[in-house]
């Protein structure tokens, strides 16, 4: 019996563990010669599991060498004693007891030659003997019996061969015919396949009893028979090796895959088993490769990590197997490469999967050829005819690996997802059908429905009777692939925007609130943070959307408040009891972060009668890193002038640099922030655009015209947003944005108040903040921090008008020039 759960030193090391159980019992071998024998008879991984756990569960089977037991230690022991071992037992039958060197099986136990055949009555002369063969009706026949008085039936054989196809010899035929049958046995059952049923040489070969008579069909084709007819595969129609029988119809190696696709009990697809969990649900090929149990140590990086290749020296992981080194054709990278069938040149792992327009064509499909500045497609990197598989379903030419192109495959697949038992999709899901089938590049669209919770998340949704809402898939188990459904939902506008970051602030604010057990304190709480955090945020952001930023700031400020309740709960205190000298014990005692957030809410609690407490705001004074110009600068020439770096990434980090934007503010830019005139450039980051000068100008032109996202749905070239996101109808992050920065080795938060620190020593804080969209104190606040005081400067104007102070200015550095008014 195969074991359903294995032992855990046996996933770990099932060599190992035969090993040492065997060195155990047998001093008479050495280590490695013990090493050696298991090694070559365990073979794959699933056998030596089973082969060391059935020594586990009964190592007996060393010393008695009874069964029953997989065939595998039996195999073993024979192993054994050829090599030398001397208190090893070999195989033994279990009817009469005697030593085995070959082993028949009969079930679980092995038998000796004499007791393991079955005995049957034989159909010729009646006698209890062992079945030799047996005749066209399946009855049995003994040795003393032959089929057909042992006359040979490849004469047979020949004249129906002949009658199909007169021109060829027939020594030719009867040559074939012993190669497709080497069996007497094996070729009366082939002639009395070809005597009942002659069309199968001529197309009906898929519906033959015994393979034979496809073995004997290649061999005529291959022999130079025109008439003779290769059978396609009655699922997909192509001529191609037939694998197995099925339903009394021979299939291809896919649609026999596909005749035995179960529904996979971890990621939900629809695949052929490729073995089963302890519960005996099916498990496909992708997650058993993915599941850690069959995780093996890299003899090259000594990670544990799935096996990708087996070298000489062991098991080896993706990024360590041996690859040729070239330079590819298509990116001109050095990298490992394969080489191409269709162009003879090596490509590497990222060419075969990138999609692109082809230059040719003007089609998005799979790169095949050509260049990253000329991609070419299949069709055109090689038009020669038959060269190509065609897809059945929409006439495509390219490699197909299932029968149907990439496009064709995964329309299948959502409507298997989305249609009911009467194949009808509910009318709320056509839209969203329409757009995932409508995508440029279909693999985005597989690879989700192939990974993850997606397809799940689909079938309840097709299965259920209520209308698809936001509420619908709030009910739905949290996590990114609903996030992300959601998103293209709200992109192709099956559901109406809605604030998430908002909503999930609201959630977890109602969670941390119905968690406390004083009805006092979740009151007081409730207080501060739906009526003054939340109250105050909804007030700031208005018709726009909650970043993350805004929302993770107001979860630290009740996160504190929070935490300043349970520290006066704990020593038997309350806001209205506490004095003064313990708010200053909880500030040395509390976390840095609880210490300065928790200011905002006990000056609301003050603010409020609630208690005496006394909590200073501090006042920013300044900026704390150095302010390092000189990186600036030259940060900002290398971006201006570099073609080398992406488009983005250029525009993004001069916004830092030149005009002090942080990376939410970049991320957050749509097209209608930009001005484009045939002269000019202007880009609106306040109430009033700035004009952008040469060569930056370019830049941006270019990036509104090239500018795409990595989401496959809700258009990747129509997209609002200057930098799109991966999610449909999304931009670019925050976080994301501030990583590709880090990427080009500009620290935003570095860069910005650099940026801040020179522009607020030239320009006036109102200009400032009406240009670069910041608050007017915030200006004022750099502008201290500069030195550059206008308001100084406007008030010495101002006594010089009203000739109460004659001062020259001629040497004033904080006069104003030209160039800054």
């Amino acid at each position: 019996m195969v074991p359903d759960v294995f032992a855990p030193e046996v996933l770990a090391d099932s060599i190992g563990v035969i090993v040492d159980l065997i060195a155990e019992r047998e001093s008479g071998l050495d280590r490695d010669t013990i090493t050696r024998t298991v090694e070559a008879v365990a073979g794959g991984r699933a056998k030596r599991r089973q082969l060391a756990q059935a020594l586990i569960g009964r190592p007996g089977v060393l010393v008695d060498g009874r069964s029953p037991a997989p065939r595998a230690v039996a195999d073993l022991l024979i192993a054994l004693n050829k090599a030398g071992a001397a208190h090893v037992s070999e195989p033994v039958c279990a009817t009469c007891g005697k030593k085995l060197r070959t082993v028949q099986r009969r079930g679980e136990h092995w038998y000796c030659g004499v007791c393991g055949p079955v005995c049957e009555a034989c159909a010729a002369c009646g006698q209890l003997r062992r079945v030799s063969c047996r005749d066209r009706n399946g009855a049995p026949r003994c040795s003393q019996c032959p089929l057909d008085d042992g006359r040979d039936p490849t004469p047979l054989i020949v004249d129906v061969v002949a009658r199909a196809d007169p021109t060829l010899p027939d020594d030719v035929i009867a040559t074939t015919a012993a190669a497709a049958a080497p069996q007497a046995g094996q070729r009366h059952r082939l002639a009395w396949a070809l005597q009942d049923r002659p069309d199968l040489l001529t197309g009906a070969g898929s519906q033959a009893p015994v393979p034979t008579v496809l073995r004997l069909i290649d061999a005529l084709c291959a022999a130079g028979s025109h008439t003779i007819v290769r059978p396609p595969c009655p699922g997909c129609a192509r001529v191609i090796r037939l694998h197995r029988p099925i339903g009394g119809m021979w299939l291809c190696r896919n649609c026999t895959a596909k005749s035995r696709a179960r529904r996979c009990a971890r990621c939900g697809a629809a695949r052929e088993p490729a073995s089963r969990d302890e519960h005996g649900e099916p498990i496909c090929g992708s997650c058993l490769i993915r599941d850690p149990i069959n995780h093996e140590i890299c003899v090259e990086c000594r990670g544990r990590r799935p096996v990708s290749v087996r070298s000489e020296d062991g098991p080896r992981c993706e990024n360590c197997r041996p690859w040729t080194i070239a330079e590819c054709s298509i990116c001109a990278r050095t990298v490992p490469c394969s080489i191409s069938v269709a162009t003879g040149r090596p490509w590497c792992d990222a060419c075969q999967q990138r999609w692109a327009r082809c230059v040719a064509c003007s089609q998005v499909r799979r790169v095949r050829g050509g260049t990253l500045e000329e991609p070419l497609c299949a069709e055109c990197v090689r038009d020669e005819p038959g060269f190509w598989r065609t897809c059945p379903g929409c006439g495509q030419p390219g490699r197909l690996h299932t029968n149907r192109c990439a496009r064709c495959s995964m329309q299948q697949r959502l409507r298997e997802l989305l249609s009911d038992e009467h194949g009808d999709i509910r009318t709320d899901l056509h839209d969203l059908h329409q757009a995932l089938t409508a995508v440029e590049r279909p693999d985005a669209v597989a690879a989700w429905l192939d990974q993850g919770g997606g397809p799940t998340i689909l079938r309840e949704l097709a299965a259920g009777d209520r209308a698809l809402s936001h509420e619908t898939l709030d009910e739905l188990p949290a996590g990114k692939p609903v996030e992300h459904l959601r998103s293209v939902l709200v992109a192709i506008g099956t559901l109406p925007h809605r604030d998430e970051q908002m909503l999930r602030l609201q959630r977890w604010t109602a969670e941390l609130i119905a968690a406390r057990p004083d009805p006092e304190e979740r009151n007081l709480l409730h207080r501060y943070a739906v009526w003054h955090v939340i109250r105050r945020l909804r007030s700031r952001v208005g018709d726009a959307d909650t970043t993350y930023g805004q929302a993770r700031a107001a979860k630290r400020n009740i996160k504190s408040a929070a935490a300043l309740l349970d520290w006066l709960a704990a020593h038997g205190l309350s806001l209205a009891t506490a004095r003064q000298g313990d708010l200053d014990l909880w500030m040395t005692s509390a976390a840095p972060g609880d210490r300065r957030d928790s200011g905002n809410f006990v000056r609301w609690a003050r603010r409020h009668k609630l208690t005496r407490l006394d909590h200073a705001a501090e006042r920013w004074g300044g900026p704390t890193g150095a302010i390092d110009t000189e990186t600036r600068w030259e940060q900002a020439r290398w971006l201006l002038h570099d073609d080398t770096v992406d488009a983005a990434a250029r525009v993004a980090g001069l916004l830092v640099l030149l005009y002090a934007q942080t990376a939410s503010a970049i991320a957050e830019l749509t097209i209608d922030h930009i001005q484009l005139t045939d002269q000019q450039v202007r880009l609106r980051l306040g109430r009033e655009p700035i004009l952008i000068p040469a060569p930056l100008d370019q830049l941006v032109r270019d990036l509104v015209q090239t500018r795409a996202g990595h989401a496959a749905v809700g258009g990747r070239h129509t997209s609002p947003w200057l930098f799109p996101g991966g999610q449909p109808g999304r931009h670019l992050s925050a976080f994301r944005m501030a990583e590709r920065l880090r990427q080009l080795g500009i620290q935003a938060s570095r860069a910005r108040s650099a940026a801040l620190f020179q522009l607020a020593g030239n320009l006036p804080a109102g200009v400032l903040a009406r240009t670069l969209g910041i608050h007017i104190s915030v200006a004022a606040a750099w502008q201290r921090a500069s030195s550059g005081d206008w308001l100084a400067y406007a008030a010495e104007i101002s006594r010089r008008s009203h000739g109460t102070q004659s001062i020259s200015t001629e040497n004033d550095s904080s006069t104003p020039t030209a160039e800054t008014r």
